[in-house]
């Protein structure tokens, strides 16, 4: 039974004048090696380069549990408050909108938290550089 079992094991051992296959030739005449790495990190991501926000899931827990209105058109706002923060050399920034106040990280577009406006005033908003109002 182990004779068998031997002639099933193949043997993978190198043959004499195997070649190596050149594929530095592959690429399109325009891309590097780098183009598919940020392409796949692109999509792994889930965003489209340079747009979308980002929330990270502190701001998801408070945006849930406050019962904010985090919609289509408050992401709009939210989008272009970020993109005008952007211009002016934003970094950590507080954001308010008619429904709540968000603080972003402007450089890696993602909401980093959100209050209610209405308990706004009793908060303190601590190592931010700039606020933008979007109504």
């Amino acid at each position: 039974m182990s004779k068998d079992v031997n002639m099933l094991i193949p043997n993978v051992s190198k043959i004499p004048g195997q070649r190596k296959v050149d594929v530095s030739n592959k690429l399109g005449k325009d891309q590097t090696p780098g183009d598919f790495s940020k392409l796949l990190n692109t999509e792994l991501s889930g965003l489209p380069e340079h747009h979308g926000l980002k929330l990270s899931a502190h701001a998801a827990k408070r945006i849930d549990e406050r019962s904010l209105n985090f919609d289509a058109s408050e992401y709009v706002k939210i989008k272009e408050g970020v993109e005008k923060l952007k211009e002016k050399g934003g970094q950590e920034s507080l954001l308010v909108t008619k429904n709540a106040a968000y603080i972003v990280d402007v450089n890696n577009n993602t909401i980093i938290t959100a209050v209610d406006k209405d308990k706004m005033s009793e908060n303190v908003f601590t190592k931010i550089d700039s606020t933008i109002f979007m109504n």
